[in-house]
């Protein structure tokens, strides 16, 4: 109980800026609190706050140990909530990691609407095209596109991800039209960089077998939307997911072909490390995006919404 305390008057002075709020806040002394630190200094045996007349400040090892604490904290808080009041009460931080295109049209406007739900929870949304190290850099929860590689963590499948050859309309005059994936070869194909992308290729479903062909073009990019940008300017044939391209196929901007050499659909997935207690808000975060996913109506209103 002693620690337990200590590391709570630590977080209320770091995060307060004062030792006379925090104390406040606690309802007890100041010199309560002030016996509280030293100890906990003195057995950590690091200085974690240097105190003045007139503020204080944290260390480096306070910082880094006031991240600790902070997790610690909440999912204690977290863990109590999940036992009494119908285990319905989350709190804390949450920290999630998604892929910056996929992130900004389907994790992004619903981290708002989960906040509202949970008004105790805060939430920090990452966007990376990179592969977030989502335990070293603590995250508690990635969502990723696509076949997953091998690791540690844990997944949630959340939804299908179905993946399309499009073309606009013009291109496909210009061109023709590619019958079967053979084809390929013969048009412009726009790709994307990254070693996973060229190394795995484009999967079609070739006399029941899936297999990946490496198409190969004069324009490549890295990032996703700038390829979904060129394809509806005309500039070659891109393989896209359908949350991507839907609106345009609505619209008749783009048009899909190969349709009968389709892949198998891939996964969107939650992934968090393994924990053998995982954190309510993680628990309840995950839960929403796999309700929010599960619902047709959803899809459908996020292709409207384009």
């Amino acid at each position: 109980m002693d620690r337990l305390k200590q590391l709570e008057s630590f977080v209320g002075v770091a995060t307060k800026g004062s030792l006379t709020q925090a104390a406040a806040d606690e309802g007890v002394a100041p010199a309560v609190v002030g016996r509280r630190i030293d100890a906990l200094e003195e057995r950590l045996g690091v200085k974690l706050l240097v105190r003045t007349t007139r503020r204080i400040t944290l260390t480096h090892e306070g910082s880094a140990f006031l991240e600790d604490c902070q997790r610690l904290l909440g999912e204690l808080a977290s863990a109590e909530a999940s036992v009494s009041a119908g285990g319905v009460k989350a709190s804390g931080h949450l920290r999630v990691t998604a892929p910056a295109g996929f992130g900004r049209r389907h994790v992004a406007p619903l981290v708002p609407r989960f906040a509202e739900l949970h008004p105790d929870v805060t939430v920090s949304l990452n966007l990376a095209d990179r592969i977030v190290d989502i335990v070293h850099e603590r995250y508690d929860c990635a969502v990723r596109v696509g076949d997953l590689p091998d690791s540690s963590l844990v997944s949630v499948r959340l939804a299908d991800n179905r993946r399309v050859c499009v073309a606009t309309p013009t291109y496909l005059q210009r061109h023709g039209t590619p019958q079967q994936p053979d084809d390929l070869a013969r048009h412009d194909c726009l790709t994307l960089t990254s070693e996973a992308s060229q190394i795995r290729g484009w999967a079609f479903t070739v006399d029941g077998e899936v297999l990946r062909f490496k198409p190969s073009g004069r324009l490549d990019c890295s990032d996703g939307q700038v390829l979904h940008d060129w394809c509806r300017e005309g500039h070659g044939i891109a393989w896209r997911s359908r949350w991507e391209v839907e609106a345009d196929l609505a619209a008749g901007t783009l048009q899909s072909v190969l349709d009968d050499y389709a892949a198998p659909p891939s996964g969107i997935y939650a992934v968090f490390p393994q924990r053998k207690h995982l954190p309510l808000r993680v628990r309840l975060w995950i839960d929403f995006l796999k309700h929010s996913y599960g619902d047709p109506a959803y899809w459908s209103s996020a292709a409207a919404r384009g």
